[in-house]
């Protein structure tokens, strides 16, 4: 008699497949965002920096 098929088993084995390839296209991403925008991040930061600073000093209003 043959064997019944685990339909569960390939299901999970596909599923670790897309997420292993998934990470590697984000890493892959994240790579190519960092060689290619070295010069971003630094223009970013002092419009990130007013952000987080607005943000604490609202936290700071509230505990007054």
């Amino acid at each position: 008699m043959a064997r019944k098929p685990n339909y569960n088993f390939e299901k999970r084995q596909k599923d670790l497949a897309r997420q292993k390839k998934k990470e590697e296209k984000l890493q892959k991403k994240a790579l190519k965002k960092d060689a290619l925008g070295n010069d971003i991040p630094e223009s970013e930061d002092p419009e990130g920096t007013e952000g987080q600073e607005g943000t604490a000093g609202g936290e700071g209003a509230g505990d007054a």
